[in-house]
């Protein structure tokens, strides 16, 4: 056994864990009576990829190219494949994938059970909605390939299902044509979600990729709640140039015994991150690297909110609800004392998600970063679960490590109709947490 965290550190449990790296591969490695799940890079924050006490299938040896055509787009690869080995890949080639999130240190087997979204929701949708076939192998044994063409009711629970239909074994994404890897950014500061909101408005249409961060315990000031406003487009061909940034990873070297992220550190960080991209307002040109994945330098950066780890809560809530449902849970977190110096805030476009349970629906999202303090930190989060509800959203489980299971059940409408496509064998701390055995 195998002691085991996902990426919010907040436990490590005992794991029996299992390389798959035989190809083809035609079983599921599991003792009579034992349950498992398919494992990547474990940067789920919560429980989704954690199985305590039975197996974990480890994907990271499966992770090899399959095919490519040059006419299409079209890549199949194995589900262990790193998103960043298909981007640095293929960049240079003049492709990219559509949609990553916020790191591209997960493999594409992750990306699909969590169908992952990225800053450009509003114009390429979700992770799910590129791609075009993928291989699921059940317990029993049965190989199921599915697609949105093919047998589409296996693929709508497999997308965002939580790798609880059966492991995704490759996958066949379409990717994009990109005149390079260098991205046209304007950044903006805003005074009020107001403002943000405007800036979030106007930029639709004209960008494709939008995000902000925000200082989240800012709601007090007289004047309103403060961020940046990024948005980025791919730079003209011509202004196409330049050699990839160099990598210089830097690693927290270890968990201090309390979080680096606190009272007294919090509110000074956010207001010098807020006035250092304040002076920085305006055009430039910038890597597709650092622009999309900040933090991939700064490795084990989750161990700075000290050894009791950090949850980070994220919502969405519908759009007519957002500025109200926004400002009521920047209330709730200014008058807790609790914060966080990773807020991110951005919209959703107007268009359904490919999977039964996929968390991108149209409307405003929050994710906010939370040192692990127990019970205050608990029920801070009962309060903001309260807002959500009202507002009628819900919660992102890739993220999730202690929702209640009415908000899920609430917040997710096509449960019922994903439950008969679960592997029996497949559980996870999330499953049993969420949908019981």
């Amino acid at each position: 056994m195998v002691a085991v965290r996902s990426w919010g550190r907040l436990s490590a449990d005992d794991h029996d864990l299992r390389i798959l790296a035989e190809r083809p591969l035609a079983h599921l490695p599991r003792e009579p009576g034992q349950h498992g799940l398919a494992f990547g890079m474990g940067r789920s924050y919560g429980d989704v990829c954690l199985n305590p006490g039975g197996a974990l299938w480890s994907l990271r040896g499966l992770d090899r190219f399959i095919a490519w055509d040059e006419a299409t787009g079209d890549l199949t690869c194995e589900a262990g494949m790193l998103l960043r080995d298909i981007q640095r890949t293929f960049v240079p080639r003049g492709w990219m994938l559509p949609v990553t999130p916020g790191t591209q240190l997960a493999t594409v087997g992750g990306a699909i059970a969590n169908d992952v979204h990225g800053k450009n929701h509003h114009v390429q949708g979700s992770f799910g909605d590129h791609v075009q076939e993928l291989r699921l192998l059940r317990t029993d044994g049965l190989s199921i390939r599915c697609g949105p063409q093919l047998h589409p009711d296996w693929f709508a629970a497999t997308v965002g299902g939580l790798g609880l239909t059966g492991v995704v074994t490759q996958a066949t994404l379409r990717l994009r044509r990109v005149p390079g890897a260098w991205l046209d950014t304007e950044t903006l500061p805003y005074g009020s979600l107001g403002e943000f909101f405007a800036l979030a408005d106007a930029s639709e249409a004209g960008w494709e990729h939008t995000v902000s961060w925000i200082d989240c315990l800012s709601g007090a000031r007289a004047g309103g709640t403060r961020g940046i406003f990024l948005r980025a487009n791919a730079a003209a061909p011509e202004s196409q140039h330049g050699p990839a940034p160099k990598d210089r990873q830097r690693t927290v070297p270890f968990a201090p015994p309390v979080s680096l992220v606190n009272r007294l550190s919090l509110r000074p960080f956010n207001a010098a991150y807020y006035h250092l991209n304040r002076r920085r307002a305006g055009r430039a040109l910038q890597h597709y690297e650092p622009f999309s994945y900040p933090l991939d330098n700064l490795q084990e950066w989750n161990r700075i909110y000290g050894r009791r780890g950090f949850y980070q809560y994220q919502c969405v809530v519908p759009r007519p609800h957002g500025p109200d449902a926004v400002g009521a849970l920047l209330r709730e977190i200014t008058a807790s004392g609790q914060g966080s110096f990773l807020g991110v805030l951005k919209t959703f476009g107007d268009r359904e998600s490919v999977g039964l349970l996929s968390f991108p629906q149209p409307g405003v999202t929050l994710a906010l970063d939370f040192p692990n303090l127990g019970e205050r930190t608990l029920r801070l989060f009962e309060r903001l679960d309260a807002v959500v509800a009202e507002a009628g959203g819900r919660l992102y489980p890739a993220k999730d490590a202690r929702m209640p299971r009415a908000l899920f059940e609430a917040g997710y409408p096509k449960l019922a109709q994903f439950l008969p496509y679960r592997d029996p064998n497949i559980r996870s701390a999330m499953s049993r947490r969420l949908m019981g055995d």
